[in-house]
């Protein structure tokens, strides 16, 4: 089990988010973010983890979560990602338009950045792309979809993903000028409403997406237009979603019912079936593979992509203690997590890879 300490802070978290490190710097991450909600007043927070990871004579962990500073925020944090920039767009989604007597704002449900541009979604099924140097919106697609869109992340520029309320995955390429989405992928039978969304660092045509029945679907937008794999996991809500950025053979998901999980796929783990750890007990879960990718030399399939689910192994550790109120959102860089709970607590591990 990794180690992992808690800091109670009186608010529920919404998102956590680490503050990014200079491209082949070997310090370790010191720097989170943290935005609050369904408080009476929500904070955007910066905090600094210290050092902590030796035991005390309580057997605690010493140290603690430093607050920095914190600015008041007007309505709930839906999502946070981190950039220089010094701007604000305060009508980028809505129902009813700026300007009218009903005018009705909407929530922003994503947003992703890469540097200098800056994507957003929201509940409006508007589609904005802004650059940080410009004061109005670069690209408004306004009727990119008639139901909600839940998460955004870029596929690779100028093309971006986004999931949506009724179960699918779209991908949008900005060089085109229509409205309309290059690609329609989704899942089949219910609809079920997908969450969360991250893309392969290394193989961008490896998709993950989490959803309201906590299932975790692997996809692979070059071909067909259903998941390669469907895996059995949370047991309500999936809320987000991330595969490890340098060891993306890693991803680790959170969910509604109060657990945070760790994913290993990695081609060193011996040749079992689907496996949850969690203390001294194990299960087996269920997957299941949909499509073929046979003739495709193995070297070159990401280890998430594998159709044979009796031969390869994925082994899935329950980081947290004990199970707790919804964990509502997770950050992984190098050997160090966080994440946010309405239990109104944060989350940190320096050694997740220990």
């Amino acid at each position: 089990m990794e180690e992992i300490y808690a800091k109670f802070v009186s608010q529920k978290i919404s998102k956590t988010r680490w503050r990014p490190l200079p491209p082949g710097s070997l310090q370790t991450a010191e720097t989170f973010a943290t935005g609050s909600w369904d408080n009476e007043e929500n904070y955007v927070s910066l905090w600094s983890i210290g050092d902590f990871g030796n035991l005390d004579s309580d057997g605690g962990f010493e140290g603690d979560h430093q607050l920095l500073c914190d600015i008041r925020h007007h309505g709930d944090i839906m999502d946070l990602q981190t950039l220089s920039v010094n701007q604000q767009w305060t009508t980028a989604h809505y129902h009813t338009g700026p300007g009218s007597p009903s005018y009705s704002s909407a929530p922003c449900t994503g947003i992703v950045c890469n540097n200098p541009e800056i994507v957003t979604v929201g509940e409006d099924g508007r589609i904005n792309l802004f650059r940080a140097d410009h004061k109005e919106a670069v690209r408004t697609i306004d009727n990119a979809d008639s139901s909600t869109l839940h998460a955004v992340t870029f596929l690779r520029t100028p093309e971006i993903l986004t999931v949506n309320s009724i179960g699918q995955l779209k991908i949008w390429d900005f060089r085109q000028q229509g409205n309309e989405p290059s690609q329609i992928l989704s899942l089949t039978g219910d609809r079920v409403p997908l969450h969360c969304v991250d893309r392969h660092p290394n193989q961008q045509h490896v998709v993950a997406t989490g959803g309201q029945d906590g299932m975790l679907s692997i996809w692979d937008v070059r071909q067909g237009t259903m998941p390669v794999s469907l895996l059995k996991a949370h047991e309500a809500e999936m809320w987000e979603v991330h595969f490890h950025p340098s060891n993306p053979d890693h991803l680790f998901t959170c969910s509604e019912d109060g657990s945070l999980w760790h994913w290993d796929a990695s081609t060193d783990v011996p040749e079992k079936s689907l496996l949850f750890h969690q203390g001294g007990r194990t299960s087996t879960f269920l997957s299941h593979s949909i499509s073929n990718q046979a003739n495709v030399h193995q070297s070159v399939i990401s280890s998430w992509l594998s159709t044979d689910p009796a031969k390869d192994r994925i082994e899935i550790t329950s980081l947290l203690p004990s199970r707790t109120l919804s964990v509502n959102s997770l950050d992984v860089l190098g050997p160090c997590l966080v994440c946010g709970t309405d239990a109104e607590a944060i989350y940190v591990t320096r050694h997740l890879f220990s």
